[in-house]
């Protein structure tokens, strides 16, 4: 078993955590919030003062962290983890951040005689808490196969989308492709409302036609048809429209960096901006349908 530090035990990082200690491993932990460091500590890991005091002898050191400044605040620099970590150490970030943000750190890392993989998610707290969640993995061959059991501990599936900073690239491309497809699906059901179509009635023809889709099969923005979707639960998240605008953001600037074009994401963007910004920031990203319909 191995000793792992792990750096920020919120919703996702928390039970992320607990499944590792659930595998036998032994945990070293840090959470600025005092509240993450006691349930850290009742479930049985070691809780640290500092970030890079997980660092100290560990053979893995996981992050799960809001933002790409805070990624390399974390791992960079005399005080950083980098620098406090044992040649060899693998870094897994879990963080959904920007794919430059990513490479930098992962770079500094091979620089300095260590291994690092970007592994952001997808599966949600539900799945975190599950550990069924599924991580786009990028790194060298090596890095990837040193991680793949520390997240088979905490994930169902695991693929390895290439080099540093491409599971960073496929997570926003999966997430700006959600973000649009809810939209369209929304409008979709906001428009048979206006046209007197019962909303069963389109998902029951939809969900077995040309448009068919995970938002709708899924995660269907409107009440009755998917009794699991948010939508019954008065759009609780879920997957809160400010995370979903975070990545469609990252989505956005990758696009620009890349010279490629993104008109529908961008729009989507805009649209979840208009969302957030309206006091529906902790809402379900499916709960959009409710500005399209013009409600306040």
């Amino acid at each position: 078993m191995a000793m792992i530090g792990f750096i920020g035990l919120g919703n996702m990082g928390g039970p992320m955590m607990r499944n590792l200690l659930k595998a036998g491993h032994k945990v070293r932990a840090f959470d600025l919030s005092e509240t993450a460091k006691k349930a850290a500590t009742e479930a049985g890991a070691t809780v640290v003062d500092k970030a890079a005091d997980t660092a100290e002898g560990a053979d893995v050191v996981v992050s799960m962290l809001p933002a790409g400044e805070h990624v390399k605040s974390v791992y960079l620099g005399e005080a950083g983890v980098m620098a406090r970590a044992p040649k060899g150490c693998l870094f897994i970030d879990s963080s959904t951040i920007d794919v430059a943000s990513a490479r930098e750190v992962a770079a500094a890392a091979l620089a300095n005689g260590q291994l690092m993989v970007d592994a952001p998610v997808s599966g949600g707290v539900g799945g975190a808490e599950a550990g069924t969640l599924t991580f786009m993995v990028g790194g060298s061959d090596d890095s990837f196969a040193k991680a793949l059991p520390i997240l088979e501990a905490m994930g169902k599936n695991i693929v390895h989308a290439g080099g540093a900073g491409n599971g960073q690239a496929a997570k926003i491309c999966n997430n700006m492709l959600l973000g649009i497809s809810m939209i369209g699906t929304c409008e979709a059901f906001a428009l048979a409302e206006k046209l007197g179509l019962d909303a069963q009635k389109l998902f029951d023809i939809s969900s077995k036609s040309s448009g068919q889709n995970w938002s709708m099969t899924s995660y269907c923005p409107v009440p009755g048809p998917v009794p699991t979707s948010p939508a019954n639960r008065d759009y609780q998240p879920g997957f809160a429209a400010a995370m979903m605008l975070k990545d469609l953001k990252l989505a956005v600037e990758a696009a620009s960096k890349a010279g490629a074009s993104v008109p529908l994401g961008s729009q989507a963007s805009q649209l979840y901006a208009l969302f957030a910004g309206s006091g529906h920031a902790g809402t379900d990203f499916s709960g959009i349908i409710n500005m399209l319909r013009g409600a306040k």
